[in-house]
């Protein structure tokens, strides 16, 4: 089994600063890219808005909703992805989720595991 538990977030002033925490454990070979998502309203329903990526070696991408005020970072040793948010806006305010791309021993393979989320409240 492989669990990612997330930690960090809740309540936040505009122009402030939060830091998210996501660490994986349990089987676990490697742990491949790792990812931040956040709940987004859409027409069918609460979607997934993919918000940073950082891949094993470090390469970072990020949305441009976040770019420039966001910063993801990772731990290999810890299993450990960060997500350091600066310049908080209202519009930030919704629940954030962490993804991990997990390598198991045999014969369980590869696999996208999800953290429960937590919740970011931004007031102005």
């Amino acid at each position: 089994q492989v669990q990612l538990v997330e930690s960090g977030g809740g309540l936040g002033q505009a122009g402030g600063s939060l830091r998210l925490s996501c660490a994986a454990s349990g089987s676990i070979s490697t742990v491949g890219d790792m990812k931040w998502y956040r709940q987004t309203p859409g027409k069918q329903g609460n979607q997934r808005e993919l918000i940073a990526r950082i891949s094993r070696d470090g390469s970072t991408n990020y949305a441009d909703s976040v770019k420039g005020r966001f910063t993801i970072s990772r731990d290999n040793a810890r299993n450990t992805v960060y997500l350091q948010m600066n310049r908080l806006k209202p519009e930030d305010t919704t629940v954030y989720y962490c993804n991990a791309e997990v390598s198991r021993p045999y014969p369980y393979g590869t696999a996208h595991y999800w953290g429960q989320g937590t919740q970011v409240t931004v007031s102005s």
